[in-house]
């Protein structure tokens, strides 16, 4: 009887890279995410309990986030790449959970603004650093598979945290349950928008020490890669390297003001504006809208993540067979446009309304596995470090202005409409930018 093909050193590498290292990113993507994302669920009692707070005063603080994180997203992409990833990945995560935790102790906006600005200088760095290690580790075949793997985690974060959100929620308050009033005790002291912040600070700061024991910096530096496997991993993704620069090493300062780095930033900041402004105001437009209890609303707010799972599977999975980045980047972009431009006039048939969600959602996360395999097409090393850096931390300018634009257009008219049609807009301009660059069209 025959003996099945042992695979080649490159492809056992290969499959080992994928089983030992996108777990922990996931994880803590997850963790990140929520960190980030918590406000959007926390807020519906904050504004009770916290006089001055309004839809501006948290829209405002859900954008400072972004100006914290800003400041340090270049500087902590080159430490990825010319230092250690796990070591950089460990100090942000310790650093991030604290500031989570310390948004329970906020009693007034200005304390809000100063605690997301710290929460983004410390969170600062992460996305980008582990998009820079990735390239470390799976050669280009395999990169929007890794991205959408680890990518999925924002999605799966906003499925996994608004109900155990809405359990902790419910601490110190009261609410009637079938004609009973119920009346839930503060823990410790503490109500419940405060445990939001402080439970899922807790596995940040656990996660970012287990960090430092679980990835590898390196293939080279891998204990669980024969010696074999390490030449054939390294050996591909040099030779990659070699390839994407045609011969010219292009410099950090270089590729920061290379036209196609600028643009990929300006379309980042226009979808980043669409998704922000959207995630951090979904909730508070199903519970506007059509007067929801929390426990409905948490069930519906979970069904756009889900779609968004399987629409970032399907695009980085369909982007690496096709060997094509340009259309599975700018289609999912229109698709989400399209569903915000809709929106407004769903209001009134909840089925709608979610339905629309359901869309942008899968527009908002399935065009980043394709569109963060594009400055790897044409920079390496710390030129790719550096321009991922940049289009990273001035597309998150865009979480600035789209929950900070929301909550003052519906604070100023009593209307989310506006801020819809604006986002809207925003994201066609993105997707026309990706499509006439000029990179990732089907490569034969």
């Amino acid at each position: 009887m025959a003996s099945q093909p042992q695979l080649s050193a490159l492809d056992s590498a290969r499959r080992k890279a994928f089983r030992r290292l996108l777990p922990v990113l996931f994880l803590s993507y997850v963790i990140a995410y929520v960190d980030r994302q918590n406000v959007a669920v926390a807020k519906l009692t904050m504004i009770k309990d916290l006089p001055g707070f309004d839809n501006a005063v948290i829209g405002l603080g859900a954008g400072v986030f972004f100006l914290g994180y800003f400041l340090l997203e270049i500087p902590g992409s080159l430490m990825v790449e010319k230092w250690s990833a796990r070591k950089w990945i460990c100090r942000i995560m310790v650093s991030w959970g604290l500031m989570a935790g310390l948004t329970a102790a906020v009693t007034t906006p200005n304390q809000f603004y100063v605690v997301r600005f710290l929460l983004g200088l410390a969170e600062a760095g992460f996305f980008p650093g582990v998009i820079v290690y990735l390239t470390h580790w799976f050669p280009s075949r395999d990169r929007a598979k890794a991205l959408s793997y680890f990518l999925i985690a924002t999605p799966f974060a906003q499925v996994l945290s608004p109900k155990i959100s809405n359990l902790l929620l419910k601490i110190g308050t009261t609410e009637v349950v079938n004609g009973e009033t119920i009346s839930h005790p503060l823990v410790l002291g503490m109500t419940g928008w405060q445990w939001v912040y402080v439970f899922w600070a807790v596995p940040a700061v656990l996660l970012g020490i287990g960090v430092l024991f679980l990835l590898t910096d390196r293939p080279s530096q891998a204990k669980w890669l024969t010696a074999e496997e390490k030449e054939a991993l390294e050996g591909q993704l040099a030779e990659e390297r070699a390839h994407s620069t045609k011969g010219k090493r292009m410099t950090v300062f270089e590729a920061l003001r290379h036209p196609k780095v600028l643009l990929l930033a300006l379309a980042y900041f226009c979808t980043v504006t669409g998704s922000y402004g959207v995630e951090f105001f979904m909730p508070s437009i199903l519970k506007d809208w059509y007067a929801l209890s929390l426990d409905n609303l948490t069930w519906l707010i979970m069904l756009p993540p889900l779609v968004a799972v399987a629409g970032q599977l399907l695009t980085g999975w369909s982007s690496d067979h096709f060997k094509e980045r340009k259309l599975h980047a700018t289609l999912p972009i229109i698709l989400g446009a399209v569903a915000l431009g809709f929106m407004p006039f769903s209001q009134g048939n909840l089925v709608l309304t979610v339905t629309l969600f359901m869309l942008a959602f899968a527009g908002f996360k399935a065009y980043m596995p394709a569109f963060w395999s594009l400055p790897n097409l044409f920079l390496a090393e710390a030129a790719a470090a550096g321009s991922i850096g940049l289009i990273n931390s001035v597309g998150n300018l865009g979480g600035f202005l789209g929950p900070t634009l929301m909550g003052k257009v519906q604070t100023l008219t009593g209307s989310y409409a506006g801020g819809l049609y604006y986002l809207c807009g925003s994201m066609l301009v993105s997707a026309s930018i990706v499509f006439f660059l000029g990179l990732g069209g089907k490569r034969e």
